[in-house]
């Protein structure tokens, strides 16, 4: 019994498209998988999940990028490191993409090491910081030079 050619045709027609809706899906995963990597190796989690160093990295990624209490004072006044999650759910794509270009934070966010990051490459760091959804408290607040911060804090020399 052969096929008639309509029905070829229409089967090619159904595999192309079902090709077509997996795709997106998978590379969605790839996009979250290389999100995560650069999160890892760009250091983001050093400064913005709450003890990610003196843990060796071993923290649950439920914390990762919330912020962190830790402050980093310098002449410029004591940081704290953004909980990117909170700030990236109130962010499209393309607001996040624009801010990643323009900040200029104080110390001791290496800014200019995200301002080099390709498009694709935010975008697979936005998109994962999205999926883990927003969680965690905002960061204290910036404390300016000459005033002291109410909690912990890496002194860099004056």
């Amino acid at each position: 019994m052969t096929a008639h050619p309509k029905f070829v045709a229409a089967a090619f027609a159904l595999l192309a498209c079902a090709g077509t809706l997996a795709g997106p899906a998978e590379a969605g995963k790839d996009q979250l998988r290389r999100g995560r990597y650069l999160i890892q190796v760009a250091g983001c989690n050093d400064c913005h999940t709450p003890n990610y160093g003196p843990s060796n990295g071993q923290v649950d990624e439920k914390l990762w990028l919330t912020g962190d209490a830790l402050g980093w004072a310098g002449p410029w006044g004591t940081t704290y490191a953004t909980n990117l999650r909170l700030l990236m759910a109130s962010m499209s794509e393309q607001q996040w993409i624009r801010h990643a270009r323009n900040m200029r934070p104080r110390p001791p966010m290496p800014w200019f090491n995200v301002r080099a990051m390709s498009d694709a490459d935010l975008k697979a760091i936005y998109a994962f910081t999205r999926s883990l959804g927003p969680g965690g408290s905002p960061a204290p607040a910036y404390v300016p030079p000459g005033k002291k911060a109410a909690g912990p804090v890496v002194q860099f020399p004056e």
